[in-house]
């Protein structure tokens, strides 16, 4: 087997990967919760202004057909 010192070299150089990656997927982690909260807001945002589109159109067809503003 290897000599005792080399492999106390190694385990060090892990233990530090491992710390970094632990550190990595954390800072994965808050972004990809940060972004789910985003796309949350912006999915009822999409919701409420297709509601909106929704009733302006019905307003609209219960006025009758579209006339153009004068100006055309």
């Amino acid at each position: 087997m290897s000599n005792p010192e080399a492999l106390s070299a190694r385990i060090d150089a892990l233990e530090t990967r491992l710390t970094y990656q632990d550190e990595t997927i954390e800072a994965l982690n808050q972004t990809v919760t940060a972004q789910w909260k985003l796309i949350d807001a912006l999915t009822r945002q999409l919701a409420n202004l297709a509601d909106r589109v929704q009733q302006t159109e019905s307003t609209i067809s219960e006025r009758g057909a579209y006339e153009p503003p004068p100006h055309y």
